[in-house]
């Protein structure tokens, strides 16, 4: 016999069907198969992803910090790849962008992995050394983090904009027109680079938008419970704060 309970979503209660072990185990292999060819339709763009093709990088830019001045080259650290996340943080905030920190929330896991894999993770942002190390503290990250300010790195790889490009309008972000808000200059990303044994650079990918989400790991936990996500549909992460800000549940 089917019953229902109630689901208590943001969006109000939800009746949802209940049913027995059986009928849950036929509905559950009817999905498996749809995973299974989202499984292999994924692998399939991974592949596609490996086969786009480089754009070398020209321009040699600086970074500074907890090493003092480095250029792109040294972010490798002795690596083949490197893969950068584009961090909210211009030289005048206070503090990072508490979407950007729920990202990096992730990362210190994940750096001693890749590193095995022939790949270093640097976040990447606007602000003076000075103020990332301050924030990294308080937030007790400890993956390498390095400031862009004075060069065009963030410009170039599309996720900062000068006060006049926001103001002209529209820009180009995840590769189309869009106008941004009045006195946001910064938006999240990823991108990845590939270093040849001449030492040479080549930008190999880049994602912005929800193309960041695969690197988010709760999310991928929370979108196997029976809320799912459970946002606001039009400001869908309302809810996120620093984690030293969450109150206790």
């Amino acid at each position: 016999m089917t019953t229902s309970a109630i689901l208590t979503t943001r969006t109000g209660p939800q009746k949802h069907k209940v049913v027995s072990s059986r009928e849950w185990l036929a509905a559950r292999r009817r999905l498996l198969a749809q995973e299974k060819r989202l499984t292999r339709l994924r692998d399939e763009l991974s592949r596609k992803r490996r086969g786009l093709p480089w754009v070398k990088v020209e321009k040699d830019y600086v970074f500074s910090g907890p090493k003092g001045r480095q250029k792109l080259a040294d972010l490798f650290a002795g690596r083949s790849q490197l893969v950068v996340y584009h961090f909210m943080f211009a030289p005048g905030d206070g503090e990072g962008c508490p979407h950007c920190s729920f990202w990096a929330d992730h990362f210190d896991g994940a750096v001693a992995h890749l590193n095995q894999r022939d790949t270093a993770l640097v976040v990447v942002s606007r602000a003076p050394w000075g103020k990332l190390k301050a924030f990294r503290k308080r937030m007790g990250w400890r993956f390498p983090w390095v400031s862009s300010n004075g060069s065009d790195f963030n410009y170039d790889f599309h996720v900062s904009f000068t006060p006049r490009e926001v103001r002209a309008g529209p820009i180009g972000y995840n590769y189309k027109s869009m106008r941004m808000p009045a006195g946001l200059n910064d938006l999240p990303g990823i991108s990845a680079f590939y270093r040849d044994s001449t030492g040479a650079i080549f930008h190999t990918y880049s994602a912005y938008s929800r193309g960041i989400d695969p690197i988010n790991n709760t999310y991928n936990i929370v979108d196997l419970t029976a809320k799912g996500r459970d946002e606001n549909p039009e400001r869908p992460m309302e809810w996120v704060d620093y984690h030293d800000r969450y109150k206790s549940r």
